[in-house]
């Protein structure tokens, strides 16, 4: 299916996932409005806001099995600033059943916790949103403007327990720090304009290799800017300080969520805006091979040194963005195909972990040890086995999709020539085995510190189902990998560079003057 993105109609087809997620936002307003005092109205807005995200899933679905495609359309028309291609349906799967998945993680916990606030799962349907259009966006500042909607959301969310002091810190220290970034994102944009008159990636690319702007001064800080702002977003080292008192303060499900989907959309976002407007600039590799260094290194040394388990946690979180950018570094189709494999892998163990420590609910987990969980195993064998599951993934143990993503993530590195970044990705891995095998220990191997310790660990069945279906989605990709690794060559082939324009008898191109209409 061809769609005219400058026909009005064809351009609604290729937003229909955003349109329909938008309204199921409106009218979840607006029910949020008249019922918003008991725990059946907080029922309600969960269920209109899980039905309006598989409806927007099936938006996506709808585009995915039509092959809808944007046509190519010659100037003066200017390019679109929406894609429409296999990686941003992937993406928007990814993030939509996150937050699928957390809206049934929410449910007992927030009637648990007595959090009675139904707008939560309207921050969490816009928050969506921003991800949605910043995976999907071809253009710089539909990315921003994704990426803000994204951000106001998630600042609020993170402070939502408004009876909670360490809650109020970590909403207060997020928007601090996400405004700074977004000032270097912004400032990033307005250099990368500077250099080249587009905002538009495919512009930009177009402008970089046709006019040679590969070791512009302007067009490298502005490149280097645009690090920075994405650097905060994926809590990558330096640009993490945020991230550990973040998400210890939040609530458990905010912090799952945050670690994931947001994780996930700016992963999408930088790989997006690296492979298509900068993909002929050679700079940003070596930086993002340094970046990947020092978050793996520094999230897994610091990890090692955490007791309570959402802080461990937290870090990991840091040090598994460092093997993500491993895969963007790669620059390699092959690169591409893991990345997109170690997000769906990396977002199945984590929120699932997560969800298993919201569990425990005890005044935002922030004071559970990994002793806590000693004897786990015996007084709920099954919650003991997903999170052994979930740690053994996040160290990369053979049989889980965390091992095939850690091993895909290798192979582009070393096909690639980047044999030092796939040889520290290994030691990385050794490190982390401090931090997670001492969790399945405490479960298995020591007693249980007192009688009916875990007594009062209770998930929910919508929880159990969140978490059923990312232990068995680890465990089936763990075995079975060919077809999401199909799916991640198809999805991450979709973002290439763009081919240099030509122009006859010598003559400038037009993206310039197109894009500063």
């Amino acid at each position: 299916m061809s769609l005219d993105l400058s026909n009005y109609r064809d351009l609604a087809l290729a937003l229909l996932p955003e349109l329909v997620l938008t309204l199921a936002a409106v009218v979840l307003l607006l029910v949020v409005a008249w019922r918003h005092q008991t725990r059946a109205d907080l029922r309600v807005a969960a269920w209109v806001a899980w039905w309006g995200l598989v409806a927007a899933a099936v938006a996506v679905w709808w585009l995915w099995w039509n092959t809808a495609r944007a046509a190519v359309i010659p100037p003066p028309v200017h390019p679109p600033m929406i894609a429409v291609d296999d990686f941003r349906f992937v993406a928007d799967w990814l993030v939509l059943g996150t937050a699928a998945l957390t809206v049934f993680v929410s449910f007992d916990y927030l009637e648990r916790e007595s959090l009675l606030v139904p707008e939560y799962y309207v921050l969490l349907l816009f928050a969506t949103l921003g991800m949605m259009l910043m995976a999907g966006g071809e253009d710089l500042m539909m990315i921003f403007l994704g990426l803000e909607l994204m951000s106001v959301a998630v600042y609020v969310l993170a402070g939502i327990n408004r009876r909670s002091a360490p809650a109020a810190e970590a909403a207060l220290k997020y928007f601090l720090l996400g405004a700074f970034a977004s000032g270097f994102l912004l400032y990033g944009i307005a250099l990368a304009y500077g250099a080249t008159a587009a905002t538009n990636l495919t512009l930009i690319g177009v402008q970089v290799t046709t006019l040679g702007l590969q070791k512009s001064t302007m067009l490298l800080i502005g490149l280097g800017l645009l690090l920075v702002g994405f650097g905060f977003k994926v809590a990558a080292v330096p640009f993490h300080m945020w991230a550990p008192d973040v998400y210890d303060g939040s609530p458990t499900p905010v912090t799952g969520y945050m670690a994931t989907a947001v994780k996930a959309a700016a992963f999408a976002a930088l790989f997006r805006v690296l492979g298509e407007a900068f993909g002929a600039v050679p700079a940003w590799r070596e930086i993002v091979w340094w970046l990947a260094v020092i978050t793996m290194l520094v999230g897994n040394v610091v990890a090692l040194a955490q007791r309570t388990l959402k802080r461990m946690l937290a870090y990991s979180s840091v040090a598994h963005a460092g093997y993500v950018l491993v895969a963007v570094a790669a620059g390699t189709p092959a690169g591409a195909a893991a990345f997109v494999f170690y997000l769906v892998a990396y977002t199945f163990m984590t929120l699932a972990a997560f969800a298993l420590l919201a569990a425990k609910g005890r005044d935002g987990e922030r004071d559970v040890r990994i002793d806590d969980l000693a004897g786990l195993a015996q007084r709920r064998p099954w919650l003991a086995f997903a999170l052994a599951v979930c740690m053994l993934s996040l160290l990369g143990f053979p049989g889980t999709a965390g091992f095939i993503g850690k091993w895909y993530i290798l192979v582009a590195a070393t096909q690639s020539g980047q044999v030092p970044l796939a040889a520290i990705l290994v030691l990385a891995s050794v490190i982390s085995a401090g931090y997670y095998l001492p969790v399945i220990m405490a479960m298995y191997m020591k007693p249980e510190p007192f009688e009916q310790a875990h007594g009062g660990m209770r998930l929910g069945p919508l929880g159990s189902i969140a978490v059923a279906v990312s232990v068995a989605g680890l465990l089936f990709f763990g075995v079975r990998p060919n077809r999401l690794l199909d799916l991640a060559r198809t999805s991450g082939a979709a973002v290439r560079p763009a081919p240099a324009a030509t122009s006859g008898g010598g003559a400038r191109p037009t993206a310039p003057k197109l894009a500063g209409n």
